[in-house]
């Protein structure tokens, strides 16, 4: 019997022993013919994650983050021990002290695979879990499952138990798109990892065996289950006091979804340099880590977005109420957390919160607004809202809140405080708005429309619209160029012009057909005389006038060859407009608009940085205008060059100095003029700013299909466009000064704060003297109607000048030209 006893393990022993072999010699035969699919330990050690392209401002504020994978990588040390600690206790507690392979466990799991018939248990430890997220599928098959065992052996061989754990932190899921602990932590509780509580770290530490069933937005309920199986893991390993663990069990489930840490709000800046980084770097730019620092100053960004946004709301006000978004019947108890509930259903578009009316005044309603609570609408907030009708036309403005508004009505509000709360609706009308610094072209704020998410549509650079009279200033100044002065005389009296491009004659009109005589051209700019601008225009002919506006980055070609380029009939942007009058804010210098300013990699390393040309006074400027080539009736311009060269003790490389286009004298007498245009002119809504260093021009096209403002100070030059996508009118009387203005204001009141006043110095060549107001001439000092007007010192009064004075047929008769 013992015998017996003892030769069946003997053979038993054995046959183990050969099975153990023939074990072995499978699974080398299995990763010799696995190799070629594994990864190579260079591969391993240059791990290339899918980290998502960022957005940053100038100072380096995030704006967007852009990729399918949401993704901060940390450093092992940058992981609190907490944390750290969750982990380990939810997944691996064994992971320092034993192997990347626990065959146990993975024995176990093939066990239950097989009973169950399916691929039930993983038995992955946190190495072959960072092997199969990091370097193979996710597929369940025993060939995944050999291939994995095979990476987690060289993983756990050549690289520190570290480096593996930091390697698996930063590329688990956790929902949501977000991707690492670090991911995780912005997504449900927008921190970081140092600001995480012991509650947090147990809640993401257990969502990752199964993210969509412990998603504690999602399941609060669950969240919670497996957040107390994590805390009583890390009791038991040690990791935290019974206390802790009671506490961090008590804690809510307050986790909700967060935008990635975007601190500036601009998704039409971010679309732009996504498309730039593409267009660079091919698709796998959005995940290859890179970050891009733009040009975007953020506090000039989030004024410009208010800006757009309460202009566009303020002119939609005077056309009059759509009516609510929706309505609801509310029960006579209803509480604050079920209005939130109901709040939530809708989106937060801008400045507009939705809210419901929980109660209806006199004059005042009572409304539940979205993240701000309770709060009231007085009759400031109210009185504007007469029914919207057809054509741009509103009814009768209401005598009480009733006739506005009723309990159970969702709208949208703009919230100030509890006292102060205005009843808005999304506009139909859009915006754009452009500002650059005009020294080198830099775009320091950029709003394409109301709201990105309404409309992706870019219309501060992909809309083509008119300009309007914003155009003017580009041929005054080329009629400074031919001769003319500041005080030369135009005839404002009707016209009738017809020729080549026109369908028909064509009658152009003053704004409310008022008709002034003989006016200077500070006047005409400033008061925007169509008919004298058409007469000037004509004066330095088209061609010249064409191939002038080159100098502030118009394409000739693209302009119409007729007369009607003088009430601005181009296409253009506010980004071309707002690079066209940065020459004026300068100067006299061109400069190109650019917005990213240096692209760093994900090893930080700086791989371009933008070299803009530079517009400086102080320096040696070799400048070549060869590219600008002559009208056909002014062989001279080329010429020009040297007279525009500058001088100077500082010296800069040529290729970093932006070229003169116009003299500094043309410069300074156009920024002069277009002064006029704040003081007395069409742009005086812009005197609330109190500022004698601004200066700019509206424009409004035929119809008020589009009303614009370009102004400037000589630090910031902003362009402002209202109008309709679909090119309607945005009604009588909406022009540039009413529209375009008011957002062009509000944006510099942000703006110029902690900005002294400047202007630049007056140049060498001009002079100052007194003129008749009437007619331009000049009087003597002791004349008690002449007023003061600057000239360059070789086009003075009665000289050039005078050509345009021509013969009139009297006030109110029409003159032809064809």
């Amino acid at each position: 019997m013992k015998l017996k006893f003892f030769r069946v393990p003997a053979i038993g022993a054995g046959a183990l022993v050969l099975i153990g072999l023939a074990g072995l010699y499978a699974y080398f035969c299995t990763y010799v013919y696995l190799q070629p699919s594994l990864p190579t330990l260079a591969q391993m050690h240059d791990v290339k994650l899918k980290v998502p392209l960022r957005i940053y401002t100038v100072s380096g504020q995030l704006m967007a983050q852009i990729g399918t994978e949401q993704r901060t990588p940390v450093r092992y040390d940058e992981i609190p021990p907490m944390v750290r600690e969750a982990f380990l206790a939810a997944e691996d507690h064994h992971f320092f002290h034993e192997g990347g392979i626990n065959l146990v466990s993975v024995l176990r799991a093939g066990v239950v695979d097989l009973i169950e018939g399916r691929k039930a248990q993983g038995g992955s430890t946190i190495t072959m879990e960072a092997a199969r997220n990091v370097f193979l599928t996710l597929d369940k098959t025993w060939r995944r499952k050999l291939q994995e065992s095979f990476v987690a052996y060289e993983l756990d061989h050549y690289f520190s138990k570290q480096d593996v754990f930091q390697l698996y932190l930063n590329v688990i899921f956790f929902g949501e798109r977000a991707y690492g602990v670090a991911a995780a932590a912005q997504t449900y509780y927008g921190k970081t990892l140092d600001q995480l509580n012991l509650a947090e770290a147990a809640t993401l530490a257990g969502i990752v065996q199964a993210p969509s069933l412990y998603n504690p937005v999602v399941h609060p309920h669950l969240a919670a289950d497996r957040r107390s199986y994590v805390l009583t893991e890390m009791l038991d390993q040690g990791y935290i006091t019974a206390a802790q663990a009671q506490a961090a069990n008590r804690a809510p489930i307050d986790a909700r979804l967060h935008a990635p840490g975007v601190i500036v709000h601009a998704p039409y800046v971010a679309a732009m340099v996504r498309q730039e980084m593409v267009q660079r770097y091919g698709a796998a730019a959005e995940t290859a880590g890179y970050k891009v620092y733009t040009t975007i100053d953020g506090r000039l960004q989030t004024a410009a977005n208010r800006a757009v946004q309460l202009g566009l709301i303020a002119y939609d006000r005077r056309h009059g109420w759509r009516g609510p978004i929706g309505r609801t019947v509310l029960a006579p108890g209803v509480t604050a957390a079920q209005l939130r509930t109901l709040t939530d259903q809708y989106q937060r578009i801008g400045v507009l919160s939705p809210a419901v009316v929980v109660g209806v005044g006199t004059h005042s309603a009572q409304v539940y607004v979205r993240d701000h609570g309770f709060g009231e609408i007085g009759w400031d907030g109210l009185s504007w809202a007469g029914k919207a009708l057809a054509h741009r036309l509103v009814g009768p403005a209401p005598k009480s809140a009733s006739d506005v508004l009723s309990r159970g009505d969702v709208v949208y509000v703009v919230w100030h405080d509890p006292k102060d709360v205005l009843l808005a609706q999304i506009p139909q009308a859009e915006g754009a708005m452009v500002a650059l610094d005009p020294d080198d072209g830099a775009i320091a704020a950029l709003v394409g429309g109301f709201d990105y998410y309404i409309s992706k549509y870019n219309r501060a650079v992909d809309a083509q619209r008119q300009p309007g009279s914003g155009f003017k200033p580009f041929y005054y100044s080329a009629a400074l160029r031919r001769g003319y002065t500041a005080s030369s005389t135009f005839m404002d009296t009707p016209l009738v012009v017809g020729g080549p491009g026109l369908e028909s004659t064509w009658r152009p009109a003053n704004y409310g057909d008022r008709f002034g005589g003989e006016v200077r051209l500070r006047v005409a700019l400033a008061h925007s005389i169509n008919l004298v601008s058409i007469r000037v225009l004509r004066a330095i002919g088209i061609q010249y006038a064409s191939h002038y506006a080159k100098r502030f980055g118009f394409d000739p070609k693209s302009l119409p060859q007729n007369l009607t380029l003088a009430l601005g009939t181009l296409e253009t942007n506010p980004l071309q407009m707002a690079t066209g009058y940065a020459v004026f804010a300068n100067g006299g210098y061109s400069v190109k608009p650019f917005l990213i300013e240096r692209i760093v990699n994900s090893a930080d390393k700086t791989i371009w940085q933008a070299k803009p040309r530079i517009a400086c006074h102080g320096c040696s400027q070799p400048v070549s205008l060869a590219d600008l080539k002559p009208a056909p009736d002014e062989s001279a311009l080329l010429a020009e060059a040297d007279a525009l060269r500058g001088g100077g003790a500082a010296y800069m490389p040529p290729a970093q100095i932006a070229p003169r286009v116009i003299s500094a004298d043309n410069d300074y007498i156009m920024t002069s003029m277009m002064r006029s245009v704040i003081k007395f002119g069409t742009g005086m809504g812009a005197l609330v700013l109190h500022r004698d260093d601004i200066a700019g021009k509206t424009g409004t096209t035929n119809s008020w299909k589009d009303a614009w403002f370009n102004g400037f100070t000589p630090h910031l030059v902003a362009s402002v466009w209202t109008g309709f996508d679909d090119d309607r009118s945005l009604g009588a009387g909406e022009q540039g000064a009413a529209v375009a203005l008011p957002i062009w204001v509000r944006f510099m009141r942000q703006a110029l704060i902690g900005v002294p006043q400047w202007r630049r110095p007056q140049p060498p060549g001009i002079v100052r003297l007194r003129i008749s107001p009437r007619t331009g001439l000049l009087v003597s000092d002791e004349n008690p109607d002449g007023i003061e007007e600057i000239f360059m010192a070789n086009h003075l009064p009665g000289g050039r000048g005078a050509l345009a004075r021509r013969p009139s047929q009297g006030q109110g008769s029409a003159e032809s030209i064809f």
